[in-house]
């Protein structure tokens, strides 16, 4: 059964960091996307931040380009989200998401349960 586990959500002051982890189970780091969205109140969901394993390459939302940092550690089957100069307009709930290959060619979604992140002023 596949799982992600997100961790590391919580409440800091605008200017503050935090460190958003995803542990997954029932897959290996091989194949996959892996990254977080996000929402607030009212809002759409908008993509953070994801990693490809096929590539190595990175995306960033335009809203935290500079500021956040993803990265995976394979051997441990989690990926890390690094908020730096955290400011208000962070404050959402955070989703996990990957996409990882399924049988006979498909590609299958999960997401993580979600974490709160609340950024102060």
């Amino acid at each position: 059964e596949v799982q992600l586990v997100e961790s590391g959500g919580g409440l800091v002051q605008a200017g503050g960091s935090l460190r958003l982890s995803c542990a997954a189970s029932g897959f290996t780091f091989d194949d996959y996307t892996i990254g977080w969205f996000r929402q607030a109140p009212g809002k759409e969901r908008e993509g953070v931040s994801c990693i490809s394993s096929s590539d190595g390459s990175t995306y960033y939302g335009d809203s935290v380009k500079g500021r956040f940092t993803i990265s995976t550690d394979s051997a441990k089957n989690t990926a890390y989200l690094q908020m730096n100069s955290l400011k208000p307009e962070d404050t959402a709930v955070y989703y996990c998401h990957a996409n990882v290959p399924g049988v006979g060619g498909s590609r299958l979604v999960y997401w993580g349960q979600g974490t709160q992140v609340t950024v102060s002023s």
